[in-house]
C-alpha cells in the first residue's frame, strides 16, 4: 500500500500543478504495457531508475481516467511535452516485412540467399536498385534470430526455417521489447491547436467523426469542447460551411490543404532566416539532399533538407535520425516520405 500510496500523491501533485483536479477513484496504475491503447495528454514524466534507461508517464486520458505507466523508453517520448497528446499501447507483436518476405521465399523449410536475389531483381521492386544490399538485410535478421535457437543456418547459401517461423519471430521481438509501444499525436497542447493553421490531431479527429471513445468529464470533454472550438475556427476562415441540415461539410482534402498551408508559411518564415530559399515537395517527388534537422509543426514533425541553392521540408520519420549531417534520399508519397538509404534501400523504411 506504501508504494500505491506515494503514486497516487505524485499523480495529485501532477494534476495539481497543471490546475487540474481529478478524482482518485478514476486513477488507474499499470504495472506493465496496457493491453488496450491509451490516449491523453502527458501531465508528467520523469526518470523511473537513477540510469535514467525508463520513464513513467502520468496521463490524463480521454477515456476520463488518469493513467500512471512506467518502464517507458524515453527515446520514444523525448519530443512530448507535458500538454502533449500521446498513444500508449501494448508492444509491437506484428511480423515485420522482413520475416514474411524470408516466409515467403523459402521452399521446403529452407530459405536461400541466392534464390532470393534472383527473386528480387525479376521483379524490380527494390528502390535505387541495391539488390544485394536488399538481401544482405535479410541475411542479418537471419544471423539475429539463429543466435536466438529460432533459425538454423546450414550452409552459406541456405537457411533452415521452421514452418512456425513468422511467429516465433515476432514472438522473439516481443520478448526483447516488453515496453509499451508509443505514440505522439500531437506536441502542441490542446488549447494551441484550436487556432494554428496546421494540421492538428483534432483535425484528424474531426475529419473521422469519431467521439465514442470520448468520456463525457476530464480531458475527454475538454477535448470535445475543443473540437466544436477548432470547428468554429474552420467555418471562419472558410475551411468549412454550415449545411441547411445543421451538420458541417468540410473543405475538400481538408488536412493535406492545413498541411501545405502550415508548412509553406514555416518555410518561408525559415528561409528568411536561413538566406536560403524554400521549395514545397510535391507528391511522387524525389527529394535529396543533406538531412540538417527538425522541425515541429501542428502537422508533425517534419525534415530539413538542405541543397546548396535551396531547401525542403518533408515528413520525418525515425530512421532517418541517424542520417542527421548526410545526404539522404526519398520519395515524398501522401503526406509520407519512403527514405532509401544506402546499404538499407528497399527495406521499406
Amino acid at each position: 500500500m506504501g508504494e500505491r500510496g506515494d503514486i497516487i500523491r505524485t499523480m495529485h501533485k501532477a494534476l495539481k500543478a497543471d490546475g487540474l483536479e481529478r478524482d482518485p477513484m478514476t486513477f488507474q496504475i499499470h504495472d506493465a504495457a496496457p493491453e488496450i491503447p491509451i490516449t491523453g495528454r502527458v501531465v508528467d514524466k520523469y526518470l523511473t531508475d537513477e540510469l535514467g534507461e525508463t520513464l513513467t508517464l502520468v496521463v490524463d486520458g480521454i477515456d476520463g481516467r488518469t493513467h500512471h505507466v512506467a518502464r517507458i523508453d524515453p527515446a520514444r517520448v523525448a519530443d512530448a511535452r507535458i500538454g502533449s497528446v500521446v498513444e500508449i499501447g501494448p508492444p509491437n507483436t506484428a511480423s515485420r516485412p522482413s520475416d514474411r518476405a524470408i516466409a515467403a521465399i523459402a521452399e521446403g523449410g529452407a530459405y536461400r540467399p541466392s534464390r532470393h536475389l534472383e527473386q528480387a531483381k525479376f521483379e524490380g521492386r527494390v528502390p535505387g536498385g541495391d539488390y544485394q544490399g536488399y538481401v544482405d538485410a535479410h541475411v542479418r535478421r537471419l544471423e539475429a534470430l539463429r543466435r536466438a535457437g529460432i533459425v538454423e543456418r546450414i550452409d552459406a547459401d541456405q537457411w533452415r526455417i521452421p514452418q512456425d517461423f513468422e511467429s516465433r519471430a515476432a514472438a522473439y521481438d516481443a520478448g526483447r521489447n516488453r515496453q509499451a509501444n508509443i505514440r505522439i499525436l500531437s506536441v502542441p497542447r490542446l488549447e494551441q491547436q484550436i487556432g494554428a493553421d496546421g494540421a492538428t490531431w483534432l483535425d484528424r479527429r474531426m475529419v473521422s467523426a469519431e467521439t465514442s471513445d470520448l468520456a463525457p468529464s476530464g480531458f475527454g470533454q475538454q477535448v470535445r469542447d475543443a473540437m466544436d472550438r477548432r470547428r468554429e475556427h474552420h467555418l471562419d476562415r472558410g475551411d468549412a460551411a454550415r449545411q441547411p441540415n445543421g451538420s458541417i461539410a468540410y473543405r475538400r482534402n481538408l488536412l493535406a490543404t492545413l498541411r501545405e498551408r502550415e508548412v509553406a508559411r514555416v518555410g518561408g518564415d525559415i528561409a528568411a532566416t536561413k538566406g536560403l530559399p524554400f521549395r514545397a515537395a510535391k507528391d511522387g517527388e524525389t527529394v535529396s539532399g543533406k538531412f540538417t534537422g527538425t522541425v515541429h509543426l501542428s502537422s508533425g514533425k517534419f525534415a530539413m533538407v538542405e541543397q546548396s541553392h535551396e531547401f525542403t521540408l518533408v515528413p520525418w520519420r525515425p530512421v532517418i535520425d541517424r542520417q542527421l549531417g548526410r545526404e539522404v534520399m526519398g520519395v515524398v508519397q501522401g503526406g509520407s516520405v519512403s527514405w532509401q538509404l544506402g546499404r538499407q534501400r528497399g527495406l521499406g523504411l
